[in-house]
């Protein structure tokens, strides 16, 4: 989408649908009276209740206009900005548009650039569709446009807005091609190939453990977990030096489960499809590193993707079997469908050698944090109630939602194995998401600052929403780099 930044008020952009948010019913219009008027006639007309990402098409007798609710201000998020933006691009793409223009709105506290910003990446993800494997997918569609119109209260600020915007885009639409592919097309070998193509061509530094290395090195958490499978496993690294190479690194790190039937734990046949999906922590990793090299932030980041297949087999990981991790821990796996905390173990063991200021881990990790939190919020647990408060309130700015879940030393004795140091399921069989965060506090020092995202009802989407089609949402992917742009 091409984005494009002007002081010319919105009435004089003619030939563009003019996308008007609207918040407690009334249109965001402030000094545009006449066309105020003309709206709240038609809100009136039509009922339309301008709830999140409610959105209208009518015409005003000189175009087209597009009003884009975003419900109540006293509920007011960031991420309704995002979303009403994208789901206003999408219906006036289905209505023949083409070509949009819109006023930066008065929303309370947000700035004009924060506006920016959250609209642009708004509207660039409304234009993304994976249709890769539909018979006519993937022709070459008319470029779409949005034009910022009117004054801006810091022009440069709104101009670094718009480029950041445009480059995190970039970064996201890449990336969803490969999260949205199959088990059979996105295979560990098949990522690691285009994650090594993306570093050369952002000028990251690549790395790769095989399957031979990741044994040489004794990371026979994730070993297990591929044991059944045809595809190795494998832990990818990209490596960003930062402005300031003097700078400890963060280290983000994400389960990759290119696709997960459980394992001799078999899942249930209904809705295993969506396994394709278990390796999006990998996935808003890879993206947010493409950010890290498009933005060049003062701090260096390493990206770690923890890559495998978690299939049955005759040589697959039985309940019961005991591994020795890379940390030198052992492990009783008593569920094989627990299988990213195993992948994850060794990741986090690995990463230490980087020395980093702080790791967070991204994973689809358990079913429970969606019956904690449902498809609204990632939970954050971790070793840093300070980082973790960081990541909340960084999440909130980007258009994304965490909610902080406590780590106890109750939590962390659930998680000591009968026969090994740990077992890979609690003995008590509650707090599934905390007692997953628990098991892999085992292999952060304490000293060094972690938080786990537990994204598991956020990453994808089982259905059509207003705001995008089925398929990857890279949840964390915005967090993180509005994080790591923060970091001095």
């Amino acid at each position: 989408m091409k984005l494009t930044l002007t002081a010319r008020p919105l009435e004089t952009q003619a030939g563009k649908a003019w996308i008007v948010f609207v918040q407690n019913k009334k249109p965001l219009l402030s000094g545009h009276a006449g066309l105020a008027k003309l709206i709240s006639g038609q809100i009136k007309k039509t009922g339309f209740s301008g709830d999140y990402a409610q959105t209208l098409v009518f015409q005003n007798g000189t175009g087209d206009i597009v009003l884009a609710g975003l419900g109540d201000s006293k509920h007011f998020r960031m991420e309704y900005l995002e979303r009403a933006a994208s789901a206003a691009v999408r219906t006036g793409k289905s209505a023949g548009l083409k070509n949009f223009a819109t006023a930066i709105a008065e929303l309370g506290k947000v700035s004009d650039a924060a506006f920016v910003r959250a609209v642009a990446r708004g509207a660039a993800w409304g234009t993304y569709r994976f249709d890769t494997f539909k018979t006519g997918g993937k022709k070459r569609a008319a470029e779409l446009s949005l034009t910022f119109a009117g004054p801006c209260e810091n022009s440069a600020a709104c101009r670094k807005a718009l480029t950041e915007a445009e480059l995190e885009s970039k970064a996201l639409g890449s990336t969803a091609d490969l999260a949205n592919l199959p088990g059979n097309e996105a295979t560990p070998q098949k990522i690691s190939s285009w994650a090594q193509k993306m570093a050369k061509e952002n000028k990251l530094a690549f790395s790769v453990c095989s399957k031979a290395e990741l044994k040489k090195k004794g990371c026979n958490a994730i070993l297990a977990v591929a044991a059944g499978s045809a595809q190795d496993a494998r832990i990818i690294t990209l490596k960003y030096k930062g402005t300031n190479p003097k700078a400890q690194p963060v280290v983000l790190i994400g389960k990759t489960i290119t696709f997960d039937s459980g394992g001799i734990s078999l899942k249930p046949g209904k809705g295993m499809e969506w396994m394709r999906y278990d390796k999006c922590g990998g996935m808003a990793v890879l993206a947010a590193m493409q950010m890290v090299a498009l933005l060049k932030p003062e701090t260096p980041v390493i990206g770690m993707l923890a890559v495998a297949e978690n299939m049955p087999g005759g040589r697959a990981t039985r309940p019961g079997d005991i591994v020795k991790s890379h940390a030198g821990k052992t492990i009783e796996i008593l569920n094989t469908d627990a299988e990213g905390r195993l992948v994850l173990a060794d990741a986090l063991s690995l990463a230490l050698q980087h020395k980093p200021a702080a790791i967070v881990d991204l994973a689809t990790l358990t079913g429970a944090v969606v019956t904690a939190l449902g498809h609204t919020a990632a939970a954050v647990v971790g070793n840093n109630h300070k980082l973790n408060g960081l990541l909340i309130k960084t999440a909130d700015a980007a258009g994304e939602r965490l909610w902080e879940l406590p780590l106890w030393p109750e939590n962390m004795d659930d998680m000591k194995g009968t026969f090994a140091d740990l077992q890979n399921m609690s003995k008590s069989g509650t707090a599934g998401t905390i007692n997953g965060a628990a098991f892999l506090a085992n292999f952060v020092p304490e000293i060094v600052p972690w938080a786990h995202l537990d994204i598991a009802g956020t990453a994808w989407e089982e259905s059509s929403k207003p705001w995008m089609d089925p398929g990857v949402t890279l949840f964390g992917a915005r967090t993180l780099i509005e994080w790591i742009k923060g970091i001095k």
